[in-house]
């Protein structure tokens, strides 16, 4: 029967034969902190490492150059101020601190303090870090504190991506049919355009790990102006990144995931047609590449989109479908906490969707 689409997404609907669109997911979190922090970390309790540090922490980085996680934000004409986005949504938690998410700024200065002060050359820097680094390793040999170590690494991380950084964010390289494809907003830094192009660039620089978070979707009231604003945000730029990544032949190695933290009611909140609330039961996502199959619909709910009638996803099968994406088995990818075997799936059972993955067989037949 095809895969139903909003009006509102017209360009999602031209890749949906690239997607595989998921009815049925569903969270017990009703509110938006616990609830993003649930998607983000596997538990609604702060604390836990983000889903981004466990790829980290799994995988390490691919580019020596910088970080394995990077973190994009951006605003959307909807509801403005969205609901608030916090730092420990792309923290380590309980893991080194090397693999928390790097916030990446709009403009020409996406890292704090990236570039060195006036009248300080790069040898200069040079020798500061390295009279550092003796220090910190004095201080490693007498406490013996792995976070010292990090420190160090950082340091030799950061010193790296001053001359990185800034040639990824520099757009004059990309053709005009870039933002043809991105739309005009992908000139503007700070745009949720901007950062969908900024993720194409990194994950051709090979980050491991870009999470783009867009606020302004809390629409309890004005739904009809706020929910096209929205839309119009983030439609366009992102059916451009699944295309733009397929035609550079990077789609089959990059997972994309579009989604939030719960649904909205299918029926007003208030006056009709002024809002939705909070819904939990049953929600819809989207993923594509990296393993996914195309053109697939998976899960269904009631005709009244209050609970799910066949194959419910759960926040944390979702997240263990993404591990098993990136060859992880999140039964057995964890780190000891208080003497607890912790995992990113938290402690009831979890599965992979196998139904929306491409078999072997498929693979194989490819190759």
């Amino acid at each position: 029967f095809g895969t139903w689409m909003s009006d509102l997404v017209p360009h999602t609907a031209d890749i949906a034969d690239n997607i595989t669109v998921i009815n049925s997911m569903h969270t017990e979190a009703i509110n938006h902190d616990p609830g993003i922090t649930l998607i983000n970390t596997g538990s609604q309790i702060p604390g836990r490492p983000s889903l981004g540090a466990w790829a980290s922490y799994g995988l390490g980085s691919a580019n020596a150059d910088m970080p394995a996680y990077i973190v994009l934000l951006s605003q959307g004409n909807g509801k403005d101020p969205g609901q608030p986005i916090f730092s420990r949504l792309w923290g380590s938690g309980i893991l080194p601190s090397n693999h928390q998410g790097v916030l990446m700024r709009s403009g020409k200065n996406p890292l704090l303090y990236l570039k060195d002060p006036s009248g300080l050359n790069r040898p200069t820097r040079r020798e500061m870090l390295d009279d550092l680094a003796a220090l910190n390793e004095g201080s490693f040999a007498r406490f013996g504190d792995p976070e010292i170590q990090t420190r160090i690494a950082q340091y030799e991380m950061a010193f790296r991506m001053q001359t990185a950084a800034p040639e990824i964010v520099d757009l004059s390289d990309e053709p005009e049919s870039t933002f043809k494809l991105y739309g005009e907003d992908a000139r503007r830094p700070g745009t949720y355009a901007y950062n969908c192009l900024l993720a194409r660039r990194l994950a051709e620089r090979d980050v491991r790990f870009v999470q783009l978070f867009h606020r302004g979707w809390d629409q309890h009231g004005s739904l009809v102006p706020h929910l096209t604003a929205q839309c119009k945000d983030t439609d366009q730029a992102s059916a451009a990144l699944v295309t733009d990544l397929e035609q550079r032949g990077l789609l089959e190695d990059t997972l994309v995931i579009w989604g939030g933290e719960f649904g909205r009611t299918s029926y007003s909140q208030g006056g009709l047609g002024n809002g939705r609330d909070h819904h939990g039961r049953c929600f819809s996502i989207w993923m594509a590449g990296g393993g996914i199959k195309r053109g697939g619909v998976h899960g269904a709910t009631d005709e009244y989109c209050y609970n799910i009638v066949k194959d419910p996803v759960h926040i944390n099968d979702m997240n263990a479908t993404i591990l098993h994406c990136m060859g992880i088995d999140h039964e057995r990818f964890t780190f000891k906490f208080q003497g607890l075997n912790t995992r990113l799936t938290g402690v009831e059972e979890a599965h992979a969707i196998k139904q929306i993955l491409i078999s072997k067989k498929s693979i194989t037949e490819k190759k």
